[in-house]
């Protein structure tokens, strides 16, 4: 099980016209959380990719799921470490089939 700690900070981000939509302000990023990786089969689509999704963003403590169909990885971050049973059940859910962590 290989589980990573994220620490970041809100990076200031400038923009060529001093603001609005071209990129002034603060950018959102995740600051700690554990990372895990999962390989899921059967994912063909951006619609599956959002059927994961859907599912493992319900589990408590995900603050984060990152489902790509071309690879069938899925990144999710949580607070802590997941129980594997429960991100199972919920790829089971979507219709789908968690192999393991990849």
């Amino acid at each position: 099980m290989t589980a990573e700690t994220e620490t970041s900070q809100t990076a200031p981000t400038s923009g060529c016209c001093g603001g609005g939509a071209c990129g002034t302000g603060a950018a959102d990023v995740q600051i700690g959380g554990v990372t895990a990786v999962y390989q899921v089969t059967g994912m063909t689509c951006g619609h599956c990719e959002g059927a994961v999704t859907g599912e493992i963003s319900e589990l408590p403590g995900v603050t984060s799921v990152t489902a790509v169909a071309a690879t069938g990885r899925v990144t999710v971050v949580s607070e802590a470490p997941l129980d594997e049973t429960a991100v199972r059940a919920a790829v089971d859910e979507a219709g789908y089939e968690l192999v393991g962590q990849a």
